[in-house]
């Protein structure tokens, strides 16, 4: 059956409870595949409930406990699987000891995950999520002209000195797996989002979706952040096209747009004209200039690229269902 590319087919989905993850065990399940997740607790209902609702999930989704720092605690999850897709990755903003917060959890539970895929005889492919925050933090201007691609990497001690725990943590993450990944022989592929939006499957808020309903609940002062934006369906999509085609290679960077938060207002105003948005932005830093990202190698994955202000819709619309926002 040519709908079913997965046909049974046994993959890993690591963090599969989170925002992008979901997205990508709901696909997967839609293909065919059999699909083992990982969460950090079974028992947090709230957490995991809206998994088990998905189609085919009752049939062949199968969930284990496992923890990024615990040796040995992905081995039943991993055991017999074709494709690893490692997407549980610690995001905390708040940082206050960024080792043990972010770096360690990123790293370590990184090469933990490759360590097992080293020793597996099934895991034909390892496909690692990444984050544009491992191509773009480094000494490169960015302005309208430059084109970002696949071979900027981010530079870690340009991180430190800018305390940029989270990009430092992503950035340490993708480099250790790479250096990994060739000395082990395994064939891996990343991939690259930038900010990630649209319709939450899960009840709870992810970063991205929690700064949308910051500005649907009227902020006074908005962040001034340009960077990429890309829909979690094309991201999910993406995951699964660089584990079926059997060329995908390297890494593939995400970004349908790249925009700061003053154009993300101005959509929203012009999709719900009645919201109370803020007017403009009234943060004190100056706005970083725009800047372009090659969409060529991800487009080899076959994706389409939903535009910006339809991802701001579904995740508008997906906070109202969810109750998060009434008007």
């Amino acid at each position: 059956m040519s709908s079913n590319p997965g046909n049974g087919k046994l993959v890993c989905v690591t963090g599969a409870s989170g925002f992008i993850a979901s997205w990508l065990v709901k696909l997967l399940l839609l293909r065919g595949y059999t699909v083992n997740g990982t969460v950090r607790d079974l028992n947090n209902s709230r957490k995991i409930d809206h998994l088990f609702k998905l189609d085919g999930a009752k049939e062949r989704l199968h969930l284990f406990e496992a923890d990024l720092l615990e040796e040995g605690s992905f081995d039943s999850a991993v055991k017999g699987c074709e494709g690893v897709f490692h997407t549980a990755s610690p995001v905390v903003t708040n940082v206050k000891d960024p080792q043990i917060e972010l770096i360690d959890p990123a790293v370590k539970g990184t090469l933990n995950i490759l360590k097992l895929c080293a020793k597996s005889p099934s895991v034909k492919r390892v496909v690692l999520t990444s984050s544009m925050v491992a191509v773009l933090y480094n000494e490169k201007p960015r302005n309208p002209e430059v084109v970002v691609d696949e071979t900027w990497f981010s530079n870690p001690s340009f991180c430190m000195e800018s305390e940029l725990w989270y990009v430092l943590s992503k950035t340490l993450a993708e480099d250790a797996a790479w250096k990994f990944a060739k000395e082990n022989n395994i064939n891996m592929v990343a991939i690259n989002p930038s900010f990630v939006i649209g319709p939450l499957l899960q009840p709870f808020l992810n970063e991205t979706s929690a700064a949308i309903l910051k500005l649907i609940n009227g902020a006074q002062t908005l962040p001034r952040i340009t960077g990429g934006w890309i829909n979690v369906k094309d991201v999910a999509n993406a995951h699964i096209q660089a584990f079926e085609i059997p060329t995908a290679n390297g890494r593939y960077c995400l970004v349908e747009s790249v925009a700061d938060y003053s154009n993300v207002l101005k959509i929203l105003h012009e999709l719900y004209p009645t919201l109370q948005l803020p007017e403009e932005c009234l943060d004190s830093k100056p706005s970083v200039p725009k800047y372009q990202v090659s969409k060529e190698k991800a487009r080899t994955l076959g994706i389409e690229f939903i535009p910006l202000d339809v991802g701001l819709k579904e995740i508008v619309e997906s906070l109202k269902e969810k109750n998060f926002i009434n008007f």
